[in-house]
């Protein structure tokens, strides 16, 4: 009758013992596309924002001119060459990333095509997530490759515009990583 009880007292044990830790081995939770997207927009909204230079080509510089962000103040004798002066208006929005209120615009000919200077917007610009891949799991983290764009609605609709040139990288490819803190997922890093 004793082996007895104590073989009852010891399978006890055991079937409570292999309970705690299958208690302990919890599994993750599921990561979603659109669960990732939001812990990610979260991080981006919750960054104070970041500068955006802009780097202006010549129909750039023509915008800039109809917008009355910069004025033709010098010409040089090859017609091409100019000294743009920022106007008041200009001033609220851009400055040269040389300094001043100058911008010099110098191309190596009339029709430089590849020709820019570089104009830093006095807002902020923050960053948005779009078109995320599905989430993979690489041992105890998730990762997620999206597209990271720069996003310029705090800038003057003509800055915008004057943006949109090839010269300017808006989006670039970003991968983020997730790992299980206190039972949920959270961005660990975006690379």
């Amino acid at each position: 009758m004793k082996n007895a009880v104590k073989i009852q007292t010891f399978a006890a044990l055991v079937l409570l013992g292999a309970g705690g830790l299958l208690a302990g081995c919890k599994s993750a939770p599921d990561l979603t596309q659109d669960q990732a997207k939001t812990m990610i927009q979260a991080k981006y909204d919750k960054d104070p924002g970041t500068v955006f230079n802009i780097a202006v080509d010549d129909p750039g510089m023509q915008k800039g001119v109809h917008a009355n962000y910069w004025l033709l103040v010098k010409r040089y004798p090859n017609g091409y060459w100019g000294d743009f002066k920022l106007t008041p208006e200009g001033t609220k929005v851009v400055k040269p990333a040389s300094g001043g209120d100058t911008v010099q615009w110098r191309p190596d000919g009339p029709n430089d095509p590849k020709y820019t200077v570089v104009v830093v917007p006095l807002a902020l610009s923050k960053l948005k997530a779009r078109n995320l891949d599905d989430v993979q799991t690489i041992a105890d983290t998730k990762t997620v490759t999206y597209m990271e764009d720069v996003d310029l609605s705090s800038l003057p609709a003509p800055l915008q515009g004057i943006a949109q040139n090839p010269a300017n990288k808006l989006s670039t490819k970003r991968m983020a990583t997730f790992t299980v803190v206190d039972g949920a997922w959270t961005v660990k890093s975006i690379e």
